[in-house]
């Protein structure tokens, strides 16, 4: 067999288990990537680091750049956009493919990346940037290439589902549920990547570019996270037979590709919604092959760990024996959409003025602002004030600008309403 050489980039939770598994299963892995797989060394940041598993001292070096520049394949598993970018473009100079799980770099730096890969003729790969070990970027990259999908809808980001599944099945606060995320390791100390929704955003760019055809990056994606969630509106929802689940979307439209990430209230019926603890699911909607699901651990370090062999495995098959793996594939001029110019159902609750004629002039200005009401409910229990009551409104599907009219003008202008308790989308069945 052809020698093909790996140059591991960070030894972290991901990187230990990588470099674990590649050692244990050499020989297997040699026989499905047609190829001698031979670690030639780890860079880290610290020699004398414990790690996940003890990796040969001989292959550890502070030195990325040397082992970089002798590899047929670099696994960048560092994390972060700085050096990380550096290093990916060094390997791409030097011929080597690079497998990643970085989609924050992705994210903002995916044209340049592809770009420098197709100047270099070797393969990016990054099937662990979005849910561990669920091979959705595979899915949406090869397998259904052939079909021309129209929306991709996933919860995928673990913190924020351990998270909110607590508040729902166990009754815990946000602030509660996020500290025991925090002592089982699922939350970092600060969590703001994950519980503000900017994981999950950057994870949203990369499906829809990959679903859509289209360039999209982080910036591009409205984004929303769930430190408003309480547990009156998670009662409130499972209530109404809904699960709260931060969700990130994306939707083709006739006139361009709508993209929203944030908590939304999931039906009961869907498949999203029985999704527990840290597990990830995308739900792939195709003209051709209708409704897909892909389920499975969105994180840990053995799940990533896999979904990395799987591309190294590919890539170091190139090397030996010729080819490439999929190139990115853009064409037309699709535009992203404002997310004012979003539609979706939406369920807002208010507290509002228990009087004769305050719901009629609540719907008339609904009505003004075109947005159309599906169901209306009353709560007779008051907001500790007197001759209040809370008001539950779904609306059918409505143009998010008018959506904000209606609660501008319901702030600003109405004697009626006191103040809004949530706002959120809601998901079709």
């Amino acid at each position: 067999m052809q020698e093909v050489k790996i140059a591991l980039l960070g030894a972290g939770t991901v990187g230990a288990q990588v470099a674990r598994l590649l050692t244990v299963h050499q020989d297997e892995l040699n026989v499905r990537a047609g190829a001698k797989l031979t670690l030639i060394g780890v860079a880290v940041r610290n020699i004398n680091s414990q790690r996940d598993w003890d990796i040969p001292s001989e292959l550890l070096t502070t030195d990325a750049y040397s082992i970089i520049r002798q590899a047929d394949v670099v696994i960048e598993l560092m994390g972060g956009i700085h050096p990380a970018r550096e290093y990916i473009l060094e390997a791409f100079k030097n011929g080597a493919s690079v497998v990643t799980g970085n989609k924050a770099l992705l994210a903002e730096y995916g044209p340049e990346l592809h770009d420098a890969a197709d100047e270099a003729q070797v393969d990016l790969y990054y099937e662990a940037a979005v849910g561990g070990a669920v091979p959705v970027v595979y899915g949406l990259r090869e397998s259904l290439s052939g079909d021309r999908i129209t929306h991709v809808l996933g919860i995928v980001n673990g913190t924020t589902n351990y998270i909110l599944d607590k508040m729902t099945t166990k009754g815990l606060s946000y602030e509660v549920a996020l500290k025991k995320a925090q002592e089982l390791g699922f939350a970092e100390a600060d969590p703001t990547a994950d519980v503000d929704g900017f994981d999950a955003a950057a994870k949203c760019a990369l499906l829809a570019s990959l679903a859509f055809h289209t360039r999209v990056s982080l910036s591009d994606v409205p984004t929303e996270g769930i430190r408003g969630i309480t547990p009156g509106i998670i009662a409130s929802a499972k209530a109404n037979n809904y699960t709260v689940k931060l969700v990130a979307s994306a939707k083709r439209r006739e006139d361009g590709i709508e993209l929203f990430v944030g908590p939304a209230l999931i039906p009961n019926a869907h498949p999203l919604a029985n999704i527990r603890g840290v597990y990830n699911a995308i739900v792939v909607e195709g003209e051709a092959a209708d409704r897909l699901m892909f389920y499975g651990p969105g994180a840990g370090g053995a799940p990533t760990a896999s979904a990395v062999l799987s591309d190294l495995v590919a890539a170091a098959n190139h090397k030996a024996n010729g080819g490439f793996a999929p190139r990115e594939l853009v064409y037309g001029d699709t535009p992203i959409l404002d997310g004012s110019k979003a539609t979706s159902r939406y369920q807002l609750k208010m507290v509002v003025q228990d009087s004769v004629g305050v719901l009629h002039a609540i719907m008339g200005v609904f009505a003004k602002n075109n947005v159309s009401i599906s169901d209306v409910s009353q709560e007779n229990e008051n907001d500790g004030k007197e001759n209040t009551c809370y008001l539950t409104v779904t609306t059918h599907e409505a143009v998010y600008a008018d959506l904000q009219n209606t609660i501008d003008e319901l702030n600003n202008a109405s004697q009626a309403v006191t103040r809004f308790t949530s706002i959120l989308r809601v998901e079709n069945a």
